[in-house]
């Protein structure tokens, strides 16, 4: 039979010690990226919402009121080695007259201007938030800004029409987005996409797909007839004949 010699301890010291370059060689080449993100508008937008649908995928009916400002933290990955903390910061609608909110934009590497698309004043009141980013980083480098409508499962109360919402993203130069915090629809697409932006990441739809939300459809069984009639027993219909009726 044949024996295949065994390897010297230095042999297999030397081997040990390639594996753990390699390894540091691909910890080494992982790049990490902090951003923070802002969200900003009226109050009952649904900035909440959407923080909350893409950092803890869920959604709650129940509205609560956000004082001064609130904090989510999601962390995903972009291919091929690039670890993101996407660090959201939910400012309070009752902010934008509050000597804080400078404070809280500074820094920002990206802005979401949101408004609720079944009202419209909430569209309207961007440009009183717009102006304050605009103010806060006059001497400094302008974040990423985006325009991105909220509740759109209700596109049959929209007061907001998509002409109006693409006209003031193109005059401002902003990203638009359109999304549903209650169904999930399009959010976590769109934070991908500002992730991929922020970090110079080429933008690819495919890795995030898989972890987009998908809301299970509730599918109800109605009734075909009355339980009270009949003992609940469906009658058979026998057709025997048959007879016209013309209305002239």
């Amino acid at each position: 039979p044949l024996f295949l010699p065994l390897r010297s301890s230095n042999s297999r010291r030397a081997m040990a010690s390639k594996q753990s370059d390699s390894d540091n060689e691909q910890d080494e080449d992982i790049q990490s990226h902090q951003f923070k993100i802002i969200l900003l508008g009226d109050g009952a937008v649904g900035k909440t919402s959407i923080a909350t649908r893409f950092s803890e995928e869920k959604f709650s009916q129940n509205y609560k009121q956000t004082v001064g400002v609130d904090f989510f933290m999601k962390r995903i990955h972009l291919p091929p080695n690039h670890q993101i903390a996407c660090q959201i910061w939910d400012i309070g609608g009752q902010s934008i007259g509050s000597k804080m909110i400078t404070n809280y934009i500074a820094g920002a590497d990206a802005v979401l201007l949101c408004y609720d698309i079944t009202n419209y004043e909430s569209f309207a009141n961007l440009e009183d938030w717009y102006r304050i980013v605009l103010r806060t980083f006059y001497q400094a480098k302008m974040p990423y800004v985006a325009l991105l409508g909220n509740k759109n499962d209700l596109k049959h109360l929209t007061a907001v029409r998509a002409v109006q919402h693409n006209k003031f993203a193109e005059e401002n130069g902003l990203a638009s987005f359109m999304m549903s915090a209650k169904n999930g629809d399009q959010v976590t697409q769109a934070f991908w996409k500002i992730a991929s932006t922020l970090a110079n990441v080429p933008y690819q739809k495919f890795e995030q797909q898989s972890q987009a939300i998908v809301v299970p459809a509730t599918i109800i069984d109605h009734k075909r007839h009355d339980e009270s009639v009949n003992r609940g027993k469906v009658p058979e219909y026998t057709k025997k004949n048959t007879t016209n009726c013309i209305i002239s």
